[in-house]
């Protein structure tokens, strides 16, 4: 069988794909992975074959449209409503426009028997129903964007889907695959097929001290390269500072150079190093303070860990509500409680001597453990492709 992966040009996008691309690859199928320079050089990372098409999009300068300096999303909005994920949507409608006809030329070209996508891409859905194959989307945590993705992009897109060939509109996907853990998808998002999530936050050298193990607690703190591009080193700031007094504790944090050099002295518990990939360094830590970014919280989910959230923008806040649900952690999700260090300082000490956070954790995690691997799955993506023949 031979499978075209095709993502929107993000590679947090791209990443929960790879665990069953490389399951594919292990069970003998070809994998060609189709995509902006982006994510392509994710996929390499990840050793699967790529072909690049056009131009580096930056999805983060789109992100950044429109927010005034010094300002994060929560200070400048808040809690998103709904109409906030219907419009972060919107972008890639028009995205597609200008991508579907390389991507349906890649495809026939190398005639796929099945398309692999997140849930963003509208181009992997039109190239499905031209080529008559399955389009398999892949979530990549909590779905509030993806569940309203289609709708969108049906109206959006009606035109362009008849030009191409496609007078019934916008294709449904042949299959929905969910990596939550039992009970934490949003309630309000249609069941997909649960699939169990296998880290993929790249490769990299894995430091001496993670084979270390503190007598205390170790909190791993890792914000992503999209928060702190969005005004969000005075937030890494207030958190640095909250673990200033915290007994038995020492805080990784996980900073690139540049910024590193911005933040200033750290309390002597405080520990910064270069971006690391975080199932290399999670074995060795007690709980994770994060953005709400799903590759983050699902990974921590992976290792038990209780989470403090700290949502900036649309989906993180869910993570975070999830979270705060399912008994695994705490949110702030105001920005007066993220601008208060007192106030993080607190979260961080309950999320470490309250017992609560850690049975709900491994509550987590031992669902997580529950639910089909990426290899398992190859099984059900090869019968879909059968059956399309």
């Amino acid at each position: 069988m031979k499978v075209l992966v095709i993502t929107t040009p993000v590679a947090t996008h791209f990443a929960p794909l790879a665990p069953l691309a490389w399951a594919l690859r292990g069970a003998g199928h070809e994998v060609l992975v189709a995509g902006q320079p982006d994510v392509i050089g994710a996929a390499r990372a990840a050793g699967l074959s790529g072909h690049s098409v056009g131009e580096a999009f930056h999805a983060g300068e789109l992100m950044s449209l429109g927010l005034p300096e010094g300002l994060r999303p929560i200070e400048v909005g808040g809690r998103p409503t709904g109409p906030a994920f219907a419009g972060a949507v919107r972008p890639w409608t028009m995205h597609t426009r200008y991508t579907v006809t390389a991507y349906l030329e890649i495809a026939r070209a190398w005639k796929p028997d099945l398309v692999l996508s997140d849930r963003l891409e509208y181009g992997a859905l039109m190239v499905g129903g031209l080529l008559g194959i399955p389009v398999v989307q892949h979530r990549w945590g909590v779905d509030p964007v993806g569940e309203v993705a289609h709708a969108v992009g049906a109206r959006a897109l009606g035109g362009v889907c008849e030009r191409l060939g496609l007078p019934d509109g916008l294709p449904l996907p042949s299959l929905v695959l969910d990596p939550c853990p039992p009970g934490f998808q949003d309630p309000s998002v249609t069941p997909g097929t649960p699939i169990r999530y296998v880290p993929s936050n790249g490769s990299g050298t894995v430091p001496g001290w993670a084979f270390d193990r503190p007598e205390g607690h170790r909190v791993c703190v890792s914000l992503g390269q999209l928060t702190l591009a969005m005004n969000g080193l005075p937030l890494l700031r207030r958190i640095v500072d909250a673990f200033d007094g915290l007994p038995d504790t020492e805080a990784v944090v996980t900073v690139g150079a540049p910024y590193r050099e911005q933040l200033g002295p750290v309390p002597a518990s405080v520990r910064l190093v270069d971006p690391v990939p975080l199932d290399a360094v999670l074995g060795s830590c007690t709980a994770v303070v994060h953005h709400g970014g799903s590759g983050t919280q699902l990974t921590a989910t992976a290792f038990g860990l209780p989470q403090l959230v700290l949502p900036g923008h649309l989906d993180t806040f869910v993570v975070g509500d999830r979270i705060t649900a399912c008994g695994a952690g705490l949110s702030l999700d105001e920005a007066a409680q993220q601008n208060d260090a007192e106030a993080v300082h607190k979260a961080l000490r309950t999320l470490l001597t309250d017992p609560q956070y850690a049975a709900g954790a491994a509550a987590l995690r031992d669902g997580m453990a529950t639910q089909p691997t990426p290899a398992e799955t190859v099984p059900v993506l090869v019968d879909l492709a059968a059956a399309a023949r």
